[in-house]
């Protein structure tokens, strides 16, 4: 069966899933019995800042359930008991002195750190045990193989795998920044880059093969209990990979899924830019009521994709309605939205562009289903024809920045098709202006324009969190759920097999 989807988790703004955002909060969410919703169990908010990471660690004498672990903006790693009356952490971990973007930890207890200060560290029994230094840019993923080894991955496009806090291999091959690790069992581990590739290794350095088919970064990876790998990234979907290809594709109405995890019954979770965590499962009793999946499929299909994410579109030349009942593998080829690396054919994900009376559809090939699935309609983008000059160049504002009292004030100039956060980041950096004020400038644009909506892009989207740039590529709205953990508790005592998944 395809996957369909089964809930939508909004919190932010018994099984747990848990769940942290850009909005400072992480939250539990349990579920009982299989005809009750997910509902949340506790918030924990350890500081004002971003919490950009989240992991379980396991049952222990003094955390019966186990301890929810997050990592934020301050760079302190804090540790929270999971069932505790109290919403304080129990322990806060000092060492690293910028933004902790990855967490993990082994069913032993130890946890593993990444952080924009370049480093990864060890952590047992909640105290500093190896600082893992080599990588010359942010630590974006960290992976536990066992009790001495690590792997992490880094925006300088390097994977490391270290014993203890020796390096003891390289692997090269990712053109952009590594965003996340998996364990393949019985191969090794597969990895993601904002080069679009997921790419599977043995620990020995071998590349097994290559997995292409996102059209974006690609931000996280998972392994379903069959070992099928799940990816999600910057291209609105979450993929299911069987056997080197594309099995499935789950597009999501909003263009940021910045991951994507498990659970022991096969289901899938996401967090996304909108704010909402959504579960899907391949089992149709678990599937939400049909009204519900009719409106996540029409809110997917009325999704506005700007012309400039599909290049020039002659309406004259695209295929009417008609199109859409021929199978892709006999589509002509002229019909074929290209997007990088998009794989060609009878492909799940293979897009086309139809023409329906005086608009222009966006509609991608649904392999489990044998259908077409519209995804969007092309329109042109928000703020043309109201162009201002600066510097040179056009932009659709120019805005006066007052900085004191004085001085003249600094121009900020914002196409309405790019994302703020880029824009704020040239401004601050043109004007030797601290990047920390990236989210006061990025809201103020937000606010005094249009705002950017989903489906608008900018020619060169530049990640908020690592400054990288891909093109094409989409820019998300809100940077908001950008770390899922499933907790299996299956896996550590058998008190907790009382909150079976349903």
């Amino acid at each position: 069966m395809p996957y369909r989807l089964s809930a939508s988790l909004n919190g932010h703004s018994q099984d747990v899933i848990l769940s942290a955002s850009r909005d400072s909060t992480a939250i539990a969410w349990s579920k009982g019995q299989s005809d009750t919703p997910f509902t949340i169990s506790a918030t924990y908010k350890p500081s004002e800042g971003f919490i950009n990471s989240i992991a379980y660690m396991p049952p222990s004498s003094e955390a019966p359930q186990g301890c929810v672990v997050t990592g934020g903006q301050d760079g302190i790693v804090n540790v929270f008991v999971l069932g505790s009356p109290s919403t304080e952490p129990a322990y806060s971990l000092l060492g690293h002195t910028a933004n902790v973007c990855a967490l993990a930890s082994s069913p032993t207890g130890a946890l593993v750190s990444g952080s924009w200060d370049s480093t990864a560290r060890v952590w047992k029994d909640f105290k500093e045990l190896y600082v893992l230094q080599g990588h010359t840019q942010s630590v974006w993923a960290v992976l536990p193989i066992d009790e001495s080894r690590t792997l992490t991955g880094s925006a300088d496009k390097m994977i490391k795998l270290w014993d203890q806090h020796k390096e003891v291999n390289r692997f090269h091959g990712h053109n952009d920044a590594v965003r996340g690790l998996v364990i393949v069992p019985d191969i090794g581990f597969a990895s993601c880059s904002n080069d679009s590739e997921i790419r599977v290794w043995t620990l020995q350095g071998d590349l097994v093969y290559n997995l292409v088919g996102h059209t974006s970064f690609v931000y996280s990876l998972a392994l379903l209990p069959t070992g099928e790998i799940v990816s999600s990234g910057e291209d609105r979907t979450v993929r299911v990979w069987k056997d080197g290809e594309c099995w499935q594709t789950i597009v999501h109405p909003a263009i940021s899924v910045w991951t994507v995890s498990t659970m022991p019954n096969g289901d899938i979770v996401s967090g996304c830019s909108d704010g909402i965590v959504r579960v899907f499962s391949d089992t149709e009793e678990r599937w939400a009521p049909a009204d519900q999946l009719k409106l996540y499929d029409d809110t997917i299909a009325n999704q506005a994709l700007p012309s400039q994410q599909v290049g020039d579109v002659n309406k004259a030349n695209l295929p009417g309605k008609e199109a859409l009942s021929q199978p892709g593998e006999i589509m002509p080829t002229a019909c074929l939205l290209y997007f990088s690396n998009l794989y060609i054919g009878k492909k799940d994900g293979q897009v086309i562009m139809i023409r329906n009376e005086n608009a222009v559809e966006a509609h991608q090939w649904d392999g489990m289903n044998q259908t077409w699935q519209k995804v969007g309609e092309v329109v042109d983008a928000v703020g043309s024809g109201r162009k201002q000059l600066f510097d040179g160049k056009e932009y659709d504002y120019v805005f006066d920045v007052d900085i004191k009292d004085g001085a003249p004030p600094l121009k900020l100039p914002y196409n309405a098709n790019e994302n703020p956060y880029q824009a704020a980041h040239r401004f601050l950096t043109k004007n030797d202006l601290p990047l920390s004020y990236i989210d006061e400038v990025a809201n103020f644009i937000d606010k005094n324009t249009s705002a950017v909506r989903i489906g608008t892009v900018s020619d060169q989207y530049m990640d908020p969190y690592t400054g990288e740039a891909s093109a094409p590529a989409q820019a998300p709205t809100r940077q908001a759920e950008v770390a899922i953990h499933f907790i299996d508790f299956s896996k550590y005592t058998p008190a907790m097999l009382l909150l079976p998944v349903p």
